[in-house]
Protein backbone atom coordinates (compact mmCIF):
# COMPACT_ATOMS: atom_id res chain seq x y z
CA UNK A 1 0.00 0.00 0.00
CA UNK A 2 1.18 3.53 -0.74
CA UNK A 3 1.04 5.90 2.20
CA UNK A 4 1.16 9.68 1.99
CA UNK A 5 1.76 12.68 4.20
CA UNK A 6 1.58 16.32 3.14
CA UNK A 7 4.55 18.45 4.05
CA UNK A 8 4.59 22.22 4.00
CA UNK A 9 7.95 23.97 4.18
CA UNK A 10 7.48 27.71 4.55
CA UNK A 11 10.25 29.90 3.84
CA UNK A 12 9.18 33.03 5.32
CA UNK A 13 8.63 32.82 6.82
CA UNK A 14 8.85 28.71 8.71
CA UNK A 15 8.80 25.13 7.61
CA UNK A 16 5.99 23.11 9.18
CA UNK A 17 4.49 19.62 9.09
CA UNK A 18 0.73 19.10 8.97
CA UNK A 19 -1.47 16.09 8.20
CA UNK A 20 -5.02 16.80 7.05
CA UNK A 21 -7.31 14.15 8.51
CA UNK A 22 -10.13 15.35 6.28
CA UNK A 23 -8.11 14.61 3.16
CA UNK A 24 -6.10 11.57 4.08
CA UNK A 25 -6.97 8.61 6.27
CA UNK A 26 -4.54 7.20 8.76
CA UNK A 27 -3.80 4.30 6.44
CA UNK A 28 -2.67 6.73 3.74
CA UNK A 29 0.09 8.44 5.71
CA UNK A 30 3.58 8.37 4.28
CA UNK A 31 6.74 8.59 6.39
CA UNK A 32 9.85 9.53 4.40
CA UNK A 33 12.45 7.69 6.49
CA UNK A 34 15.96 6.85 5.45
CA UNK A 35 15.95 4.11 2.87
CA UNK A 36 12.22 4.78 2.50
CA UNK A 37 10.61 2.90 -0.35
CA UNK A 38 8.17 5.05 -2.32
CA UNK A 39 5.80 3.37 -4.76
CA UNK A 40 2.40 4.19 -6.22
CA UNK A 41 0.47 6.25 -8.73
CA UNK A 42 -1.60 9.44 -8.49
CA UNK A 43 -0.44 10.02 -4.93
CA UNK A 44 -1.12 13.09 -2.86
CA UNK A 45 0.73 16.32 -3.56
CA UNK A 46 3.65 17.64 -1.59
CA UNK A 47 4.14 21.40 -1.55
CA UNK A 48 7.28 23.02 -0.33
CA UNK A 49 7.62 26.80 0.11
CA UNK A 50 11.33 27.46 0.55
CA UNK A 51 11.56 30.71 2.44
CA UNK A 52 10.52 33.38 -0.01
CA UNK A 53 11.09 31.16 -2.99
CA UNK A 54 8.41 28.48 -3.23
CA UNK A 55 8.17 25.37 -5.42
CA UNK A 56 5.00 23.35 -5.84
CA UNK A 57 5.64 19.62 -5.83
CA UNK A 58 3.35 16.89 -7.19
CA UNK A 59 4.22 13.27 -6.51
CA UNK A 60 3.18 10.46 -8.83
CA UNK A 61 4.60 7.38 -10.62
CA UNK A 62 7.64 7.45 -8.34
CA UNK A 63 10.31 4.78 -8.23
CA UNK A 64 12.35 3.46 -5.34
CA UNK A 65 14.47 6.14 -3.67
CA UNK A 66 17.07 5.60 -0.98
CA UNK A 67 19.08 8.10 1.04
CA UNK A 68 21.23 7.64 4.14
CA UNK A 69 21.09 11.30 5.27
CA UNK A 70 18.29 10.88 7.83
CA UNK A 71 19.87 7.99 9.71
CA UNK A 72 23.40 9.39 9.43
CA UNK A 73 22.31 12.76 10.81
CA UNK A 74 20.27 11.24 13.63
CA UNK A 75 23.25 9.14 14.66
CA UNK A 76 25.61 12.11 14.50
CA UNK A 77 23.35 14.27 16.69
CA UNK A 78 23.34 11.55 19.35
CA UNK A 79 27.13 11.71 19.56
CA UNK A 80 27.37 15.29 20.80
CA UNK A 81 27.75 18.88 19.66
CA UNK A 82 27.96 19.68 15.95
CA UNK A 83 31.37 20.90 14.74
CA UNK A 84 32.77 22.56 11.63
CA UNK A 85 33.73 19.14 10.26
CA UNK A 86 30.10 17.99 10.11
CA UNK A 87 27.86 18.18 7.01
CA UNK A 88 26.54 21.63 6.19
CA UNK A 89 22.94 20.61 6.82
CA UNK A 90 23.73 19.79 10.46
CA UNK A 91 25.72 22.99 10.90
CA UNK A 92 22.89 25.09 9.46
CA UNK A 93 20.35 23.33 11.68
CA UNK A 94 22.44 23.98 14.77
CA UNK A 95 22.96 27.61 13.83
CA UNK A 96 19.31 28.52 13.19
CA UNK A 97 18.25 26.91 16.46
CA UNK A 98 20.89 28.85 18.34
CA UNK A 99 19.94 32.08 16.56
CA UNK A 100 16.25 31.55 17.30
CA UNK A 101 16.98 31.10 20.99
CA UNK A 102 19.08 34.27 21.06
CA UNK A 103 16.50 36.39 19.23
CA UNK A 104 13.62 35.10 21.35
CA UNK A 105 15.59 35.93 24.51
CA UNK A 106 16.40 39.44 23.24
CA UNK A 107 12.76 40.15 22.38
CA UNK A 108 11.53 38.77 25.71
CA UNK A 109 14.02 40.95 27.59
CA UNK A 110 12.69 44.01 25.79
CA UNK A 111 8.99 43.14 26.00
CA UNK A 112 8.74 41.51 29.41
CA UNK A 113 6.40 38.81 28.14
CA UNK A 114 7.31 35.24 27.19
CA UNK A 115 6.85 33.60 23.79
CA UNK A 116 4.54 30.62 23.44
CA UNK A 117 6.71 27.79 22.14
CA UNK A 118 5.46 24.92 19.97
CA UNK A 119 7.78 22.01 19.17
CA UNK A 120 7.21 19.18 16.72
CA UNK A 121 9.39 16.27 15.67
CA UNK A 122 9.26 13.68 12.92
CA UNK A 123 11.07 10.50 14.03
CA UNK A 124 11.67 9.74 10.35
CA UNK A 125 13.58 13.00 9.91
CA UNK A 126 12.66 16.61 10.56
CA UNK A 127 11.59 18.91 13.34
CA UNK A 128 10.49 22.45 14.02
CA UNK A 129 10.18 25.09 16.74
CA UNK A 130 7.66 27.92 16.44
CA UNK A 131 7.76 30.76 18.99
CA UNK A 132 4.95 33.35 19.00
CA UNK A 133 4.35 36.36 21.26
CA UNK A 134 0.98 38.15 21.03
CA UNK A 135 -0.39 41.20 22.84
CA UNK A 136 2.90 41.89 24.55
CA UNK A 137 3.94 45.10 26.29
CA UNK A 138 6.02 46.35 23.35
CA UNK A 139 5.07 44.01 20.52
CA UNK A 140 1.60 43.39 19.15
CA UNK A 141 2.81 40.20 17.54
CA UNK A 142 6.19 38.52 17.08
CA UNK A 143 6.83 35.15 15.47
CA UNK A 144 10.18 33.34 15.21
CA UNK A 145 10.15 29.92 13.55
CA UNK A 146 12.78 27.27 12.79
CA UNK A 147 12.23 24.15 10.71
CA UNK A 148 14.30 21.24 9.47
CA UNK A 149 12.86 19.03 6.72
CA UNK A 150 14.00 15.86 4.93
CA UNK A 151 11.95 14.75 1.95
CA UNK A 152 11.80 13.57 -1.66
CA UNK A 153 11.93 15.86 -4.68
CA UNK A 154 9.66 14.38 -7.38
CA UNK A 155 10.19 14.65 -11.11
CA UNK A 156 7.68 17.50 -11.47
CA UNK A 157 9.54 19.54 -8.88
CA UNK A 158 12.88 18.94 -10.53
CA UNK A 159 11.49 20.02 -13.90
CA UNK A 160 10.07 23.18 -12.33
CA UNK A 161 13.38 23.99 -10.62
CA UNK A 162 15.16 23.60 -13.94
CA UNK A 163 12.69 25.87 -15.69
CA UNK A 164 12.02 28.54 -13.04
CA UNK A 165 15.30 28.63 -11.14
CA UNK A 166 17.83 27.46 -13.74
CA UNK A 167 18.95 24.51 -11.63
CA UNK A 168 21.11 21.99 -13.50
CA UNK A 169 19.78 18.89 -11.77
CA UNK A 170 20.98 15.70 -13.44
CA UNK A 171 18.42 13.38 -11.82
CA UNK A 172 15.00 12.96 -13.40
CA UNK A 173 13.48 12.42 -9.98
CA UNK A 174 12.56 11.61 -7.36
CA UNK A 175 15.63 12.83 -5.44
CA UNK A 176 16.19 13.27 -1.69
CA UNK A 177 16.38 16.85 -0.40
CA UNK A 178 17.08 18.68 2.85
CA UNK A 179 16.03 22.18 3.90
CA UNK A 180 16.51 24.19 7.07
CA UNK A 181 15.88 27.80 7.95
CA UNK A 182 14.77 30.50 10.36
CA UNK A 183 12.04 33.06 9.66
CA UNK A 184 10.66 35.90 11.77
CA UNK A 185 8.30 38.86 11.58
CA UNK A 186 7.85 41.35 14.45
CA UNK A 187 5.07 43.97 14.68
CA UNK A 188 5.38 46.56 17.52
CA UNK A 189 2.43 48.33 19.15
CA UNK A 190 3.83 51.85 18.81
CA UNK A 191 3.39 53.24 15.25
CA UNK A 192 6.74 55.02 15.61
CA UNK A 193 8.48 51.64 15.81
CA UNK A 194 8.88 49.68 12.54
CA UNK A 195 7.96 46.13 11.63
CA UNK A 196 10.89 43.89 10.74
CA UNK A 197 11.27 40.65 8.77
CA UNK A 198 14.16 38.18 8.58
CA UNK A 199 14.69 34.85 6.84
CA UNK A 200 17.81 32.72 6.30
CA UNK A 201 17.65 29.26 4.76
CA UNK A 202 19.69 26.41 3.29
CA UNK A 203 18.59 23.82 0.71
CA UNK A 204 20.40 20.83 -0.70
CA UNK A 205 19.60 17.93 -3.02
CA UNK A 206 21.17 14.69 -1.82
CA UNK A 207 23.02 11.86 -3.46
CA UNK A 208 21.79 8.39 -2.41
CA UNK A 209 24.66 8.17 0.09
CA UNK A 210 23.57 11.38 1.82
CA UNK A 211 26.25 13.66 0.40
CA UNK A 212 24.99 16.86 -1.30
CA UNK A 213 24.46 16.74 -5.06
CA UNK A 214 23.85 20.50 -5.13
CA UNK A 215 23.12 23.21 -2.56
CA UNK A 216 22.30 26.89 -2.12
CA UNK A 217 21.48 29.54 0.50
CA UNK A 218 18.88 32.30 0.55
CA UNK A 219 17.50 34.96 2.86
CA UNK A 220 17.65 38.55 3.95
CA UNK A 221 16.13 41.11 6.30
CA UNK A 222 14.01 44.22 5.70
CA UNK A 223 12.40 47.08 7.64
CA UNK A 224 8.81 48.36 7.29
CA UNK A 225 8.02 51.61 9.16
CA UNK A 226 4.67 53.37 9.45
CA UNK A 227 6.46 56.64 10.18
CA UNK A 228 9.79 57.44 8.62
CA UNK A 229 12.82 58.19 10.76
CA UNK A 230 15.71 58.47 8.34
CA UNK A 231 18.27 57.73 11.04
CA UNK A 232 16.55 54.38 11.66
CA UNK A 233 16.74 53.43 8.00
CA UNK A 234 20.40 54.50 7.87
CA UNK A 235 21.23 52.49 10.99
CA UNK A 236 19.45 49.36 9.74
CA UNK A 237 21.12 49.47 6.33
CA UNK A 238 24.55 50.30 7.74
CA UNK A 239 24.50 47.27 10.02
CA UNK A 240 23.60 45.08 7.02
CA UNK A 241 26.21 46.68 4.77
CA UNK A 242 28.95 46.26 7.38
CA UNK A 243 28.14 42.56 7.58
CA UNK A 244 28.02 42.12 3.80
CA UNK A 245 31.32 43.94 3.40
CA UNK A 246 33.15 41.36 5.48
CA UNK A 247 32.52 38.77 2.76
CA UNK A 248 32.01 40.55 -0.55
CA UNK A 249 32.05 44.28 -1.26
CA UNK A 250 29.39 43.79 -3.94
CA UNK A 251 26.92 41.90 -1.77
CA UNK A 252 25.22 44.88 -0.14
CA UNK A 253 24.66 46.77 -3.41
CA UNK A 254 23.40 43.67 -5.18
CA UNK A 255 21.18 42.38 -2.40
CA UNK A 256 19.80 45.81 -1.46
CA UNK A 257 18.58 46.38 -5.00
CA UNK A 258 17.23 42.83 -5.13
CA UNK A 259 15.29 43.55 -1.93
CA UNK A 260 13.79 46.75 -3.36
CA UNK A 261 12.63 44.82 -6.40
CA UNK A 262 11.22 41.81 -4.56
CA UNK A 263 9.34 43.60 -1.75
CA UNK A 264 7.39 45.82 -4.13
CA UNK A 265 3.57 45.92 -4.04
CA UNK A 266 2.98 46.03 -7.78
CA UNK A 267 -0.74 46.80 -7.70
CA UNK A 268 -0.03 49.79 -5.41
CA UNK A 269 3.10 50.95 -7.20
CA UNK A 270 5.02 51.20 -3.94
CA UNK A 271 7.56 49.33 -1.83
CA UNK A 272 6.48 47.43 1.27
CA UNK A 273 9.02 49.30 3.39
CA UNK A 274 12.45 50.93 3.35
CA UNK A 275 14.20 47.75 2.29
CA UNK A 276 17.22 45.86 3.50
CA UNK A 277 18.78 42.91 1.70
CA UNK A 278 17.33 39.90 -0.12
CA UNK A 279 19.02 37.05 -2.02
CA UNK A 280 18.27 33.54 -3.23
CA UNK A 281 20.07 30.62 -4.91
CA UNK A 282 23.38 31.84 -3.48
CA UNK A 283 26.12 29.36 -4.38
CA UNK A 284 28.77 31.60 -5.97
CA UNK A 285 31.41 30.83 -3.33
CA UNK A 286 32.44 27.76 -1.32
CA UNK A 287 29.69 26.62 1.02
CA UNK A 288 31.78 27.36 4.11
CA UNK A 289 32.26 30.97 3.00
CA UNK A 290 28.56 31.54 2.37
CA UNK A 291 27.65 29.85 5.63
CA UNK A 292 29.98 32.29 7.36
CA UNK A 293 28.09 35.11 5.65
CA UNK A 294 24.73 33.67 6.73
CA UNK A 295 25.87 33.44 10.34
CA UNK A 296 27.25 36.97 10.27
CA UNK A 297 24.00 38.43 8.95
CA UNK A 298 21.78 36.38 11.24
CA UNK A 299 23.78 37.39 14.29
CA UNK A 300 23.42 41.04 13.29
CA UNK A 301 19.63 41.01 13.67
CA UNK A 302 19.45 42.31 17.23
CA UNK A 303 22.06 44.96 16.50
CA UNK A 304 20.11 46.13 13.45
CA UNK A 305 16.65 46.24 15.09
CA UNK A 306 16.65 46.36 18.91
CA UNK A 307 18.24 49.85 19.20
CA UNK A 308 15.56 51.25 16.88
CA UNK A 309 12.73 49.79 18.97
CA UNK A 310 14.27 51.07 22.19
CA UNK A 311 14.26 54.60 20.77
CA UNK A 312 10.66 54.44 19.52
CA UNK A 313 8.70 52.14 21.86
CA UNK A 314 7.83 54.81 24.43
CA UNK A 315 7.24 57.72 22.07
CA UNK A 316 3.85 59.39 22.29
CA UNK A 317 1.37 58.85 19.47
CA UNK A 318 -2.17 59.83 18.60
CA UNK A 319 -5.20 57.72 17.60
CA UNK A 320 -4.73 59.08 14.09
CA UNK A 321 -1.17 57.74 14.02
CA UNK A 322 -2.43 54.35 15.14
CA UNK A 323 -4.97 54.34 12.30
CA UNK A 324 -2.21 55.12 9.82
CA UNK A 325 -0.16 52.23 11.20
CA UNK A 326 -3.13 49.94 10.62
CA UNK A 327 -3.44 51.17 7.04
CA UNK A 328 0.23 50.47 6.42
CA UNK A 329 -0.18 47.03 7.92
CA UNK A 330 -2.99 46.50 5.44
CA UNK A 331 -0.42 47.01 2.70
CA UNK A 332 1.86 44.52 4.46
CA UNK A 333 -0.98 41.98 4.35
CA UNK A 334 -1.58 42.74 0.67
CA UNK A 335 2.01 41.99 -0.24
CA UNK A 336 2.16 38.77 1.74
CA UNK A 337 -1.12 37.40 0.38
CA UNK A 338 -0.85 38.63 -3.21
CA UNK A 339 2.84 38.67 -4.10
CA UNK A 340 4.90 36.64 -1.64
CA UNK A 341 5.74 33.34 -3.33
CA UNK A 342 6.00 31.28 -0.17
CA UNK A 343 2.64 32.42 1.18
CA UNK A 344 0.82 31.92 -2.11
CA UNK A 345 2.07 28.37 -2.62
CA UNK A 346 1.39 27.52 1.00
CA UNK A 347 -2.23 28.62 0.83
CA UNK A 348 -2.74 26.49 -2.27
CA UNK A 349 -1.44 23.38 -0.52
CA UNK A 350 -4.04 20.77 0.55
CA UNK A 351 -3.62 20.02 4.25
CA UNK A 352 -1.15 22.85 4.92
CA UNK A 353 -1.10 24.36 8.41
CA UNK A 354 -2.68 27.77 7.80
CA UNK A 355 -1.70 29.12 11.23
CA UNK A 356 1.98 28.64 10.39
CA UNK A 357 1.64 30.15 6.92
CA UNK A 358 -0.06 33.30 8.26
CA UNK A 359 2.20 33.72 11.29
CA UNK A 360 3.79 36.72 9.59
CA UNK A 361 0.56 38.73 9.47
CA UNK A 362 -0.19 41.41 12.11
CA UNK A 363 -2.96 40.99 14.66
CA UNK A 364 -4.70 44.11 13.35
CA UNK A 365 -4.85 46.01 10.06
CA UNK A 366 -7.13 48.46 8.28
CA UNK A 367 -8.42 49.45 4.84
CA UNK A 368 -10.14 52.71 3.97
CA UNK A 369 -11.71 53.59 0.65
CA UNK A 370 -9.71 56.15 -1.37
CA UNK A 371 -7.58 57.18 1.59
CA UNK A 372 -5.29 60.09 0.66
CA UNK A 373 -2.52 61.68 2.65
CA UNK A 374 -2.11 65.43 3.12
CA UNK A 375 0.73 67.05 1.20
CA UNK A 376 3.62 67.78 3.54
CA UNK A 377 2.42 65.42 6.28
CA UNK A 378 4.59 62.67 7.75
CA UNK A 379 2.27 60.11 6.16
CA UNK A 380 2.75 61.75 2.78
CA UNK A 381 6.51 61.82 3.32
CA UNK A 382 6.55 58.05 3.81
CA UNK A 383 4.38 57.48 0.73
CA UNK A 384 6.81 59.42 -1.44
CA UNK A 385 9.72 57.31 -0.22
CA UNK A 386 7.83 54.06 -0.81
CA UNK A 387 6.94 55.05 -4.35
CA UNK A 388 10.55 55.98 -5.06
CA UNK A 389 12.85 53.72 -3.04
CA UNK A 390 16.07 55.46 -2.12
CA UNK A 391 19.59 54.44 -1.20
CA UNK A 392 19.88 55.24 2.52
CA UNK A 393 23.65 54.82 2.49
CA UNK A 394 26.17 54.59 -0.36
CA UNK A 395 25.84 51.30 -2.21
CA UNK A 396 29.57 50.88 -2.71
Amino acid sequence: MFRSRNIFFNSAHSFRRQTSASLFSRSQRFYATNKAKINGKNAASITTAVGLGAIAFSLWNTKEVYCDAVTDDRQRRSQGSITDSDPMRLRMEAFVKELQSKIVNDIEQLDGKKFVKTVWERPEGGEGITCVLQDGNVFEKAGVGVSVVYGQLPKAAIEQMRHDRGKDISADGPAPFFAAGISLVIHPHNPNAPTVHLNYRYFEIENPDGTPKMWWFGGGSDLTPAYLFEEDAVHFHQVLKDGCGKFDKQYYSKFKQWCDKYFFIKHRGEARGVGGIFFDDLDDKPADDIFGFIKEMGNRFSLSYIPIVKKRMNMKYTPEMKEWQQLRRGRYVEFNLVWDRGTKFGLQTPGARIEAILMSLPLTSRWEYMKETKEGSRENELEKVLKNPRDWIPLE
